[in-house]
């Protein structure tokens, strides 16, 4: 439900956020307006796809009579969920139902949990949790959208038409080996299907037949769509037996610009400089780890560990990744998350549409201000941060506005 397949979107974005500050003004996407007709696009793309060798058929029965869809398109260019800060969508979307309810899963499909285990090294806490956050444990089935439709649509568009290019070829041959129709690929506007909401490539690439009936059925198989999701995070290079995330406390002063999921250090260096484990105890060896400070350094503060990187390869917006991780240990035992260490101002979208202006103004951002506070706008803001003499935590605060608007 919530993947609305960003991974490859935010991934540049993620990798600017982690180190743009220490070279030259941070670049947001440049605007662009589609050309030629859908229904042409189409005849040429069921070309292409059948010189890469998918069969007539399986073009026919998943692309003729598609149509565009403009409701996609709005959709695609309105998205406004991870807008809202790491407590407010954590809390919300980790609450006592869901949280109790996964338990409940864990227990009841423990058989399986441990099946998928043994074979990919998956925790049954982490494919849960993900279950859990995705379609509220098959409760939602992923919406009413044709997904070759939608797929085509955003494939057409050309704000993101190469990555959808890629899935469109993958939905055909999704057709194509048996797995699905046409007419039983309906899921998110997005393109997401089944209880996992996996991408059609991820879904062809990485879909296990974990129940033995000799094809991937993730939207009506449960032990496919979780072994699934646990091959695609094997693929992402998790590791088994490790750790991904760990509440921490952090002191009132320290090196903030090591913050950041783009630098590590070993626990015995964070030890060093004053973090402790919030529950249980923070060894002080040599296992690398990251600072994660999603509301900065006043707000909840985590140590994300090399596990932690599957988290963003399987969704690149930051709350989500670090909601899905956290989730993952409250199933696994770990407390509600605490709230830092004082109160945090969360800005709105006028507050950063303000800064966007001003980061912009002193040639730390280029683009639009769009009043979203993405990677790209935490990546100048921590540039600006350091250029100011401020903690470089990359969470806005009303002080570094202030700064900004007095040219300081």
């Amino acid at each position: 439900m919530w993947r609305q397949t960003m991974r490859m979107v935010w991934a540049a974005g993620a990798l600017m956020l982690a180190g743009a500050w220490m070279a030259g003004p941070v670049r947001a996407a440049p605007a662009c307006q589609n050309t030629g007709t859908f229904e042409r696009w189409l005849e040429a793309f069921k070309q292409e796809a059948a010189s890469q060798g998918i069969s007539r058929q399986a073009i026919s029965a998943a692309l003729d009579g598609v149509t565009f869809d403009p409701s996609v398109v709005r959709r695609d260019r309105g998205q406004g969920v991870f807008q809202q800060s790491f407590l407010q969508f954590s809390e919300r979307m980790t609450a006592a139902g869901r949280y109790q309810n996964g338990l409940k899963q864990i227990k009841a499909n423990a058989a399986l949990f441990t099946r998928i285990e043994q074979q990919t090294g998956v925790p049954p806490a982490v494919v849960a949790a993900l279950w859990g956050l995705e379609s509220d444990y098959g409760a939602y089935k992923g919406g009413t959208f044709s997904i070759i439709r939608a797929v085509a649509t955003l494939a057409y568009d050309c704000r993101r038409s190469e990555f959808f290019r890629k899935q469109l070829f993958d939905a055909v041959r999704i057709v194509a080996r048996g797995d699905l129709r046409p007419d039983e690929m309906i899921g998110n506007w997005a393109g997401e299907l089944g209880p996992t909401q996996f991408t059609p490539s991820d879904y062809f690439k990485h879909g296990v037949d974990f129940d033995g009936d000799g094809r991937v059925d993730m939207i009506r198989s449960i032990p496919d769509a979780l072994a699934s999701a646990a091959n695609l995070l094997k693929s992402f290079g998790w590791q088994r037996g490790q750790p991904w995330l760990q509440e921490v406390r952090v002191p009132t002063q320290m090196p903030w610009e090591q913050a950041g999921l783009d630098i590590q250090h070993p626990r015995s260096q964070w030890v060093r400089w004053g973090v402790t484990a919030a529950h249980g105890s923070l060894p002080a060896d040599t296992l690398p780890a990251s600072l994660v400070l999603p509301m900065g350094r006043n707000g909840p503060a985590f140590l994300a560990y090399p596990n932690f990187k599957a988290y963003t390869e399987w969704n690149a917006a930051f709350v989500y990744a670090t909601t899905a991780a956290y989730f993952a240990t409250r199933l696994a035992g770990a407390p509600v998350v605490g709230k830092g260490n004082a109160p945090v101002v969360v800005p709105t979208p006028d507050n950063v549409k303000e800064l966007q202006r001003l980061l912009i103004a002193q040639k730390l951002l280029t683009g639009e201000a769009d009043g979203r506070m993405g990677s790209v706008t935490r990546a100048s803001v921590k540039q600006a941060q350091i250029k100011l003499g401020l903690p470089a935590d990359s969470y806005p605060t009303p002080e570094l506005i202030e700064r900004l608007r007095g040219g300081r």
